[in-house]
């Protein structure tokens, strides 16, 4: 049986092994997690609970789809939205400080980004934004650009991707 269940059938076997990992690497170091999701709806929140006996390293998670909620909720300046807008680089980094400002979390994972593209808006399809902040320590930022792959894949991609970063801030 996968180590995660509830996410089995899209989860692929290397996600499901890292997401293991990494969960067993914050248990053994006793550090808890947060996220800040945006485009990938709690997703990784979701990830990060269904591993049995190791999902207490989750400490809360924010599901921050609209600006309206990034600011209330993570405490994302609105200027960052309205100067670099919702899928950027600052908006990455305000999220990831401000899940470790308003959790008990010792790392926090952020992620923003377009799964598709609207009609007439000058948004790439797949672009996305990723940050990991650890207290006390620097937040690190990776921009990936998974192109018109669809919804589905696009957060398997952000998945995959955000559990990479996380392992690499837990080392």
């Amino acid at each position: 049986m996968p180590a995660v269940e509830t996410l089995a059938p899209a989860v692929t076997r290397a996600l499901d092994t890292l997401t293991d990992h990494v969960l067993r690497e914050a248990c053994d170091r006793g550090l808890k997690l947060a996220t800040a999701e945006s485009c990938t709806g709690g997703l990784m929140a979701s990830l990060l609970t269904d591993v049995p006996g190791r999902s207490h390293a989750f400490e809360r998670g924010f599901v921050t789809y609209t600006d309206e909620a990034k600011c209330e909720l993570l405490g994302v300046p609105s200027e960052v939205l309205k100067i670099h807008g919702a899928v950027s680089q600052a908006a990455a980094v305000a999220m990831a400080q401000g899940a470790l400002a308003r959790s008990r979390a010792d790392v926090s994972f952020a992620v923003t980004g377009y799964a598709e593209a609207a009609p007439d808006a000058p948004q790439e399809a797949g672009l996305v934004w990723f940050a990991t902040a650890r207290r006390n320590g620097e937040t690190i930022v990776r921009r990936e650009r998974f192109g018109d792959i669809g919804r589905a894949a696009f957060r398997l991609q952000c998945l995959e991707t955000g559990m990479g970063m996380i392992r690499d801030r837990l080392a």
